[in-house]
């Protein structure tokens, strides 16, 4: 039971690798807060009695975030993981882009990923001398974008490969900044992953080392990794899980 007792705050939690991630830890022994704007209850009817949280709002705003950070304080006492999980991704090229979907996928992607960090170190991890932060990026955020096909439009767009490398660069820097008060932060980079975000999208995966779409809990495994106690040396780290796509 790597979790046993520890508090995790995982955004997303309703599907996709946030269930996957708030599943797996919770069958460690964790206490999950389940962050979404939808009903997390396909996600609460697998966790086989484990005692969580849901909060329901969007992360994008700022006393929403500290409203729940707050209620997990209220509730646990304290919080040790944070895994900001919580994505959307528009395809639109650079010429069709709308400010609007530009502020969603950034405001979604980045904005709420720094909001949350924020809001859980000072002062709750940096008080307790301990934390572990997983952020979840994406190849795209390194390679400009993974074409794809399928109904949807090519690949993944503009906004969505600038937030996931915002992401990075953010998880970099909070590094940095944390890692005297006992905190890891690190970024998990999936390659393209059989969830909602990819519905209605086709990849070739044949030129993979491994030929297949990637699933929920292939992404989960690496965030617990940097999660857990043991990972107390690893920092700063981009973890790619992509079945090999970036290798060539």
């Amino acid at each position: 039971m790597r979790f046993s007792k520890e508090v995790a705050i995982i955004t997303g939690a309703a599907s996709g690798i946030g269930q996957a991630v708030a599943i797996q830890l919770a069958s460690e022994g964790a206490y999950v807060v389940l962050v979404d704007l939808n009903s997390c209850e396909k996600t609460i009817q697998q966790l086989n009695g484990a005692d969580y949280l849901e909060c329901l709002g969007d992360i994008r705003d700022k006393e929403f975030v500290q409203a729940t950070v707050a209620r997990t304080i209220e509730k646990f006492g304290e919080v040790h993981i944070l895994v900001n999980n919580a994505g959307t991704c528009s395809r639109l090229d650079l010429e069709d882009m709308t400010l609007d979907q530009w502020d969603r996928d950034m405001d979604t992607n980045l904005k709420a990923t720094f909001l949350f960090s924020q809001a859980c170190v000072y002062p709750h991890m940096k008080d307790a001398g301990y934390g572990r932060i997983v952020n979840i990026s994406s190849i795209s955020g390194i390679n400009g974008g993974v074409v794809s096909g399928g109904e949807k439009n090519g690949r993944s767009g503009p906004a969505y490969s600038a937030s996931k490398g915002g992401v990075i660069a953010l998880t970099r820097w909070v590094a940095k900044e944390v890692g005297k008060y006992g905190i890891t932060c690190n970024s998990v980079a999936p390659g393209a992953v059989l969830t909602g975000i990819t519905a209605g999208v086709a990849y070739d995966t044949s030129a993979q080392v491994i030929d297949r779409m990637g699933e929920p809990n292939d992404i989960a495994e690496a965030v617990l990794y940097f999660a857990n106690r043991k990972a107390g040396y690893a920092t700063s780290q981009v973890l790619k899980v992509d079945g090999g796509y970036s290798i060539g």
